[in-house]
């Protein structure tokens, strides 16, 4: 099995492992450039939650690795090209950009970031499950799950080939460059629409009798964080809430969701979908207390992760009134248990 040690320090192993970005959006949301497909210097930072000098000295000791997962600095023509076609307004004379595969990286180099940290240990049980997970003779498929499969090869495709293609052609047309742009944000879009698609099909196959709830927490591990939040807004309108409203972006007041339950009661609802290994802490709970109580003036205060929950954390929520929702308890919410506070 692959150790952290060996992963920061064989510029091998982590190359064979870049291809999992999405472990990067279990660990946090990571916020892209109007492109959807970079981010720049400070954004890596900020979500490393480091200092910019951390992620420019990374890059000078690492550059060489760093341009193979798709780290580039633009200057010059090449800089106001990718200014206009993405609407970025600034007056800089160069741009580092770095697509996913290269923040992955940064993640397997940078020592002194709990969030780097976090985003390999996650990568590393995703990596031992995948070499120890035995290979099972496929059941027969349902309707449901054919489309699924076909979602996810479309997407494959469209991912791997068909948006690498419009790149390379932008990168190397200049009369044509609009065009391709617009083409690439289409399919972009198509693509976007059969993950959604897909997700949606494994939350209905979720509540159905005999499911097992190993099956119905692998749908949510799956989800990013938007998706997540949409998931608890659906399980809230199917045990009778009415006005449900998720929040979502910087400009949440510290609530990802509001509601009101069947006999007319003030729901705030928080939504943190991190890694099983991980734990909600008692200043985050604090946190949304604030929020949840002066802010909101709620009535019923929920807190629903996909981990667990430390026992200071617990406490706090018991004393305050909030009712903590935990990864053992969301798998049964989501297979069809109800929630007592919401009756």
């Amino acid at each position: 099995m692959i150790n952290e040690t060996a992963l920061l320090e064989s510029q091998t192993l982590r190359g064979s492992v870049l291809d999992r970005t999405d472990v990067l959006d279990r660990v946090r949301a990571l916020s892209l450039l109007p492109d959807g497909m970079h981010v720049t210097t400070a954004m890596v930072a900020s979500y490393f939650d480091v200092g910019l000098e951390a992620i420019k000295s990374l890059v000078k000791d690492h550059r060489t690795e760093l341009e193979a997962s798709g780290y580039r600095l633009l200057t010059g023509e090449e800089l106001r090209s990718f200014k206009n076609l993405s609407g970025i307004q600034s007056r800089t004379r160069s741009l580092a950009l770095f697509p996913r595969r290269a923040v992955l990286n940064i993640a397997m180099l940078l020592r002194d970031s709990d969030v780097a940290r976090q985003v390999r240990v996650h990568l590393l049980d995703m990596e031992y499950l995948a070499r120890t997970q035995p290979v099972e003779n496929p059941a027969p498929a349902d309707t449901a799950s054919l489309d699924a499969r076909i979602d996810q090869r479309i997407t494959h495709i469209l991912g791997r080939t068909v948006v690498p293609l419009f790149n390379a052609l932008i990168e190397t047309s200049g009369e044509h460059r609009r065009e391709l742009t617009a083409l690439r944000t289409g399919v972009q879009r198509i693509e976007k629409r059969l993950q959604q698609h897909h997700t949606r099909l494994q939350r209905l196959e979720a509540p159905r009798e005999g499911r097992p709830l190993a099956g119905v927490m692998a749908a949510m591990d799956a989800m990013n964080g938007r998706e997540f939040e949409e998931h608890v807004a659906e399980l809230l309108r199917r045990d009778g809430c009415t006005d449900v409203v998720v929040q979502g972006g910087g400009r949440d007041r510290g609530i990802d969701i509001t509601a009101l339950t069947a006999d007319g009661r003030r729901i705030v609802v928080q939504c943190k979908r991190f890694a099983p290994h991980l734990s909600i802490t008692s200043p985050e709970i604090q946190k949304f207390l604030g929020a949840a109580k002066v802010l909101h003036d709620s009535e019923v205060a929920l807190f629903v992760a996909t981990c667990p929950f430390t026992r200071d954390a617990l406490n706090i929520a018991a004393e305050s009134g909030i009712t903590a929702v935990h990864r053992g308890l969301v798998e049964q919410w989501s297979a069809g248990a109800a929630l007592t506070v919401l009756d």
